[in-house]
């Protein structure tokens, strides 16, 4: 089955073949084919991430329970983390349907965390593109199902809000990530993050890429800070 097959048995319209095939097009398949006139899914990713934000927060807001505005923070940064990504794109199966370069497929790059949660943004951001929000939202309600507050399942603990709401509530300050060592191969980086406050470094973390490191930073700070 391709990815246009699995629109229709989900009742998925589309229009343009070219803008969905986009959404799975990896930087790496661009440039062992630059006779393509395909873009990679960049931009739609960006685009993706609108739609995702969009959507979750009118979920939350519509929900009977009326929750604060911190309560709707939490839990739409825990819902639409890279990790939460991640498993939506695995539960979709859209592995099936990435162009990658050779060089990319042969290190993992179909299964890796950073490309899944790429995807999966890049895709409805396609989606929303090319059929609008309706088509997108089917997308969304194939994997993130809640009506009431207790059925809100978070995918993992989000240590960058945990952290955040600590550090408002103990010193009402803000925390600032840092970037401060890339390594690897281009097809495989290594992010190091570092988490300040005031000037102050409260942890360190490493990620695949820049959020799972920020994750990681947040995690440490948040871990030191409460013991």
């Amino acid at each position: 089955m391709n990815i246009f097959k699995w629109l229709e048995a989900n009742n998925i319209a589309y229009n343009n073949k070219n803008v969905i095939t986009d959404a799975f097009t990896h930087s790496s398949y661009l440039n062992e084919n630059p006779h393509t006139t395909s873009e990679d899914y960049e931009r739609l990713e960006f685009m993706g991430d609108a739609v995702l934000q969009l959507w979750v927060s009118k979920r939350l807001f519509m929900l009977d329970e009326k929750l604060s505005e911190g309560k709707m923070t939490t839990y739409r940064a825990s819902i639409v983390c890279e990790e939460a990504l991640v498993s939506y794109a695995k539960d979709l199966e859209l592995y099936k349907y990435l162009r990658l370069g050779s060089g990319e497929e042969k290190s993992g790059g179909r299964m890796r965390d950073s490309i899944l949660a790429d995807t999966f943004e890049a895709f409805l951001g396609a989606i929303y593109i090319d059929s609008g929000y309706e088509n997108a939202s089917k997308i969304l309600e194939l994997v993130i199902t809640f009506n009431k507050v207790d059925e809100i399942k978070p995918a993992i603990i989000d240590y960058k809000t945990r952290l955040q709401e600590y550090i408002q509530a103990d010193i009402r300050g803000s925390v600032v990530y840092q970037l401060v060592n890339t390594s690897g191969p281009a097809n495989n980086p290594v992010f190091t993050i570092e988490v300040y406050n005031d000037s102050i470094c409260l942890g360190r973390g490493v990620g695949a890429s820049k959020k799972k490191a920020e994750q990681n930073a947040a995690k440490d700070a948040f871990l030191k800070l409460v013991k």
